[in-house]
């Protein structure tokens, strides 16, 4: 658990992240899948030919990296299965506190979670104020066919923003500007499918949120299900003070 002040965020892989702000550890989107036992996505733009194969492998893509998986409560951002997998259902203590969007609630419920805590607006947990915050998952219709989204902006000591399965548009600009955070996490990996623009940040969208804020910027969704087609090489290359992290790393504001 956090005994610091100040925020930093640790990059389990995909968008599973722990996240310290305020003296407590937030577990966010987990997905606990071993490498390769989750199905292709097979719904995905072509590739040159020299990725065709690299893309059509099983995800996840990557094993998890061996650190310590100690923490205060969940954040469930949606109920894909990138975000929240049966494995995760099955390791998680049911008691866990599970902050997540008012739709999905009921199925935690269901699951037998016994400590599951809605957002509709913000909610206070230990010492820290958890807002949730708008989500577009993609463009024009196929962003309303993902279903609803969320991001979540944690106050205490420094202020962090999460904001989820979402691209580039005005409510983030929104968030960034209401809450001046200290810390951003974005999901970058430009996630597409055969038709249709990207469903997750691509660089412009990264660049768009770099020049909006001064806070430290962290992208993480990369490198771990194969529809996301952004590696973490270009991001570097074509971005600056970006932090990419690799599996494991983690980036505090004072980086």
């Amino acid at each position: 658990m956090a005994t610091t002040t100040g925020a930093s965020v640790q990059l389990i892989r995909n968008a599973t992240i722990l996240l310290e702000v305020g003296g407590t550890t937030f577990l966010i989107d987990p997905m606990f899948t071993p490498q390769g036992e989750m199905p292709t996505v097979t719904d995905n733009p072509e590739v040159p030919e020299s990725l065709t194969t690299e893309n059509q492998r099983r995800n996840p893509l990557v094993s998890m990296p061996d650190i310590d998986l100690s923490y205060d409560a969940v954040v469930v951002t949606h109920r894909h299965p990138d975000h929240f997998d049966e494995a995760a259902k099955e390791e998680l203590e049911v008691d866990v506190p599970l902050f997540c969007q008012p739709e999905e609630a009921d199925a935690f419920a269901d699951e037998g979670f016994t400590d599951v805590r809605p957002v509709d607006d913000e909610v206070s947990f230990e010492e820290v104020t958890i807002h949730r915050t708008p989500g577009r998952h993609g463009h024009g219709e196929l962003a309303k066919g993902m279903g609803p989204v969320s991001g979540f902006v944690f106050e205490a000591d420094e202020t962090v923003y999460v904001a989820g399965d979402t691209i580039w548009y005005e409510p983030v600009e929104e968030t960034l500007d209401r809450f001046e955070p200290d810390l951003v996490v974005l999901n970058g990996g430009e996630a597409q499918f055969e038709q249709g623009d990207p469903i997750t940040m691509d660089v412009e969208d990264i660049f768009a949120v770099r020049e909006a804020t001064d806070a430290t910027v962290v992208v993480v969704h990369m490198e771990a299900v194969n529809h996301c087609l952004l590696t973490r090489e270009e991001l570097r290359t074509e971005t600056e003070d970006v932090h990419v992290p690799e599996d494991g790393e983690q980036i505090g504001t004072d980086q």
